[in-house]
Parts: structure tokens; C-alpha cells; sequence
């Protein structure tokens, strides 16, 4: 029995499955002919609720560390410490007036928040955010997740063509441009994971990695073609969910406000909260392919329920969001550009090269265990240096010159 599974028992296994076991007792418990709508509710309703509960708390917590950072205090008047201002913010979504442009396509314009929102929801449907814990078990379960993630560029596209706007449409263009270039990254660095575990199921993964050496995890991010994989899904991930400092789409001096310009009241609301929604869901993909999932860090603190370790490392997550997005500049279009094809996508391709390496290395022995984690940051280290260095050639960075005005 793996390390996991042997701490995870008695009355901590019971705390552990505790929502599996009420799941269980009210579908047993229910007339046959209600037991599917039971099913259904028990797992829909908790994504609805707890996920854009997540959004709310998060619209705070990013509000106060970006003031933080920017050395101000942020949200503080409604509420206790400011905590209840996503109520207000909803108010004044739900009470603001729905404008629509005259010479808009109003159908395609009133659909494209409800695909974008709907879209972000079904991706959590093969997420395991605990043990057993997980709305429909696929055996292509990724292979649906990243299905479900492209059909978002299609709820883009529908909202800047429709708005009849040249920002809109632009924003859209450059959302789209973006999206499928870091969508090819985002998928290739899961490839490594598939590989060595052998499975496109999200759980199953995270079986794979729930089992312990000593106290120490079998984590993917600890192997060198894990943690480079790692840094790379989660980089691709922040373009792909127009995250600083690749929030080029909504770069507010250049096209106004991107696709969504158009929209106002709940409708940009939605935009909004389909955004976080995919920053989750990507989050949450990104620790189930290489953190583990919802297993424990070190094989004693298994005994803490799985679910409070899946959204513990998320809220950690979400904290590295809010932090990259407080320090670091926008990129330009060209850098953008540039850096998913001529960088991000080779060392894509080159973990893969590593982790195969990995995979038909022996690793009976210490020795022949560090040879390999050697080898393979070799491999990885030598082309990032090259890619990099490439990046730079060509380029001259030269002092500003600042020019005042001079009267004549």
C-alpha cells in the first residue's frame, strides 16, 4: 500500500471522504426515479457555489496585495476590512445598464459571456479536487480539459466580431493570436506527464504520484523535466488566460479594453469571472499534473483531508498570480510573439526529449538515480541557455535619451 493510502485511514480517511460518503448516503437514499437528479445536483451545485465563491475572495485578496505592492491599502470601506466588497461590486454589476450597440449583432452579442462562463465551468468537470473526489471520471479526461479550454477563442471571437467595434475586433484578433500560440506549449509540456504516467486521466495521474520514498513525495515538479515542465505550463497558462505581463488583449492604452470594450452591466461581469474561473482551472490542472493533486506534501501530513491540500497549493497558486502581476511589466506584441515560438515551444519539445530519457533510465541505486537527474538537466539546461542567448542577438539596448520641449 502506497505511503497515502496508509496514513489516510480511520478517522482521518472518514474526514477525508466525508463529502464522498454524504454524496453516497443522499443518492442511496432518494426514490430510484430521483436518484440521477441527486447525482447531478450534488455535483453541479458545488462548482457553482465554491468556484465563483473563489472569485470573490480572490477579487479582494488581489485588490489588497496589488496595494500592498503599490504601497496603498486597497478595498477597506465595505465591510469589515473591505471583505464584503464583492457583494457591492455584484450589485453594481446587476443594477448597471446593459448597453448595446446599435448596429451590433445582438444574438451573437448576448451569447458570447454565456459560452465563455459555460466553457470555463465544464473544464472542472475531470479536475480531482480530493480523494474520490472528481465529477466525471474520463479516461481522456486531459485530452476534454484542453478541449474545452480552445472553444473559449471561439466565445472571444464572437464577442469582439459582433460589438461591430474596430477595438473589439482588434482586441479579439490579438486574444486569438495569443491564445493558440501559448494553447501549443500548454498542451506539449503535459505531454511529459502523459508519458511517464502512462494515462490522459487526471485522477489516475495523481495516483501515480501519491506514493512516498522515506517521507518525501513522488512529485513530478521534483524530476528535471517536471519542474522544467512545470515552469512552462504555468508560464503558457498566464498568456493563455491573458495574465500580467501577457494581458496584451485588455492593454487598456493601446485598444481600450479588448474584446469585451462593448460590454457592460453583468455582461462584463461574466467576462470577468469566466476569466478567474480559467486561471482556476488551468491552476488546478497544473497542480494535478505536476504537484501531486490532492495528495499531502510529506507522507505524516497525510492525515489533513486531500481536499484541503488541493485548494490549499490552489490559493498558493493564485497568491503567484497576483504576485507576478504586481512586478512585472506588459510585454510587447513582437516579445510576445516571439517568445512562445522561438523559445517556449523548443523547450516544450526538448522536456519531452528529457522525460522519454528519463523514463528508459535505470534508477535502481542512488548513484544511478542522481546520473539520471544529471542527464536530464543537461539536457534541459544546455537548450535553455542557447534559446535564451538567442532571443538576445540582434538586439541593442541602448540608454534613454530624454527630450523636453524647448522654447522657441
Amino acid at each position: 500500500m502506497s505511503g497515502y493510502f496508509a496514513m489516510a485511514t480511520g478517522l482521518a480517511g472518514k474526514i477525508d471522504q466525508i463529502f464522498v460518503t454524504f454524496d453516497h448516503w443522499a443518492v442511496t437514499n432518494t426514490p430510484a426515479p430521483l436518484q440521477w437528479l441527486v447525482q447531478v445536483l450534488l455535483i453541479v451545485v458545488p462548482i457553482l457555489a465554491i468556484f465563483p465563491g473563489l472569485f470573490a475572495l480572490t477579487t479582494v485578496l488581489e485588490r489588497k496585495g496589488l496595494g500592498r505592492i503599490q504601497n496603498r491599502y486597497g478595498p477597506n470601506r465595505v465591510g469589515p476590512y473591505g471583505l464584503l466588497q464583492p457583494i457591492a461590486d455584484a450589485v453594481k454589476s446587476l443594477t448597471k445598464e446593459d448597453i448595446v450597440p446599435r448596429t451590433a449583432d445582438g444574438v451573437v452579442h448576448y451569447l458570447a459571456p454565456l459560452v465563455v462562463v459555460a466553457t470555463a465551468f465544464l473544464a472542472y468537470a475531470v479536475l480531482p479536487v480530493g480523494r474520490n473526489m472528481i465529477a466525471v471520471h474520463l479516461d481522456a479526461g486531459l485530452l476534454f480539459f484542453f478541449a474545452i479550454g480552445s472553444a473559449t477563442e471561439l466565445a472571444v471571437f464572437m464577442a469582439g466580431w459582433s460589438s461591430r467595434n474596430k477595438y473589439s475586433l482588434l482586441g479579439a484578433m490579438r486574444a486569438i493570436a495569443q491564445m493558440i500560440s501559448y494553447e501549443v506549449p500548454l498542451i506539449l509540456s503535459s505531454v511529459a506527464v502523459i508519458m511517464i504516467a502512462g494515462t490522459l486521466s487526471p485522477d489516475k495521474i495523481v495516483l501515480e504520484q501519491a506514493s512516498y520514498t522515506g517521507i518525501f513525495p513522488h512529485w513530478y515538479v521534483f524530476t528535471p523535466w517536471g519542474l522544467a515542465g512545470f515552469l512552462l505550463f504555468m508560464t503558457a497558462a498566464a498568456a493563455e488566460t491573458n495574465r500580467s505581463p501577457f494581458d496584451l488583449p485588455e492593454g487598456e492604452s493601446e485598444i481600450i479594453a479588448g474584446y469585451f470594450v462593448e460590454y457592460s452591466g453583468f455582461k462584463f461581469a461574466l467576462f470577468f469571472l469566466a476569466e478567474y474561473l480559467e486561471i482556476f482551472a488551468v491552476s488546478a490542472m497544473g497542480i494535478t499534473l505536476f504537484l501531486g493533486g490532492w495528495s499531502a506534501p510529506l507522507s505524516f501530513l497525510a492525515v489533513i483531508p486531500s481536499w484541503i491540500w488541493f485548494f490549499g497549493k490552489l490559493l498558493v497558486m493564485i497568491g503567484v498570480f497576483i504576485w507576478v502581476r504586481g512586478t512585472m511589466p506588459r510585454l510587447r506584441m513582437d516579445q510576445l510573439m516571439n517568445f512562445a515560438w522561438k523559445f517556449m515551444l523548443p523547450m516544450t519539445l526538448i522536456v519531452m526529449v528529457s522525460a522519454g530519457v528519463w523514463r528508459f533510465l535505470p534508477d535502481s541505486g542512488v548513484a544511478w538515480y542522481i546520473g539520471r537527474w544529471l542527464i536530464c538537466a543537461v539536457i534541459i539546461v544546455a537548450p535553455y541557455v542557447a534559446l535564451a542567448r538567442g532571443l538576445q542577438l540582434g538586439k541593442k539596448v541602448e540608454q534613454r535619451v530624454y527630450r523636453y520641449a524647448e522654447e522657441g
